[in-house]
């Protein structure tokens, strides 16, 4: 009974380690959140800052201008947009942006923060690093 009790918290130990390790990947990074739902942006930050990461949000046009998104690209590393809760227009200014700063444009199918998290997973394992 002792080596199983063992065996499960060795096994939740690595788990951990595994996690740990896998988040500081993105260290010191700085991402841009264009878009998505207001309610969200806090937990999106607490996200992103679990990982070690600075987030920054634009709302994608509602009370922002699209064109400080503009201002603010040069200084991030990479840009996340929910397809389903960003204007067109943010989208395309998005894109092009990306396109002339050589930033990573990374498109979410949503914008739940579970989205959000396994896109950061997979960067932070360097499956889309830049």
């Amino acid at each position: 009974m002792r080596e199983k009790h063992r065996q499960q918290q060795a096994r939740r130990e690595a788990e951990t380690g595994d996690k740990a390790d896998a988040k500081a990947g993105l260290e010191g990074r700085s991402f841009l959140y264009v878009g998505g739902r207001d309610c969200q942006v806090a937990h999106l930050r607490q996200i992103a800052s679990s990982y070690g990461a600075n987030l920054i949000h634009h709302d994608g046009g509602l009370r922002e201008a699209v064109s400080r998104i503009d201002n603010v690209l040069p200084s991030v590393d990479c840009v996340f947009c929910p397809i389903d809760c960003i204007s067109h227009d943010a989208c395309i200014r998005v894109k092009t942006g990306c396109k002339k700063w050589e930033k990573a444009f990374v498109p979410l199918r949503n914008g739940s923060k579970s989205s959000f998290e396994r896109a950061l997973q997979s960067m932070s394992q360097g499956d889309n690093a830049q």
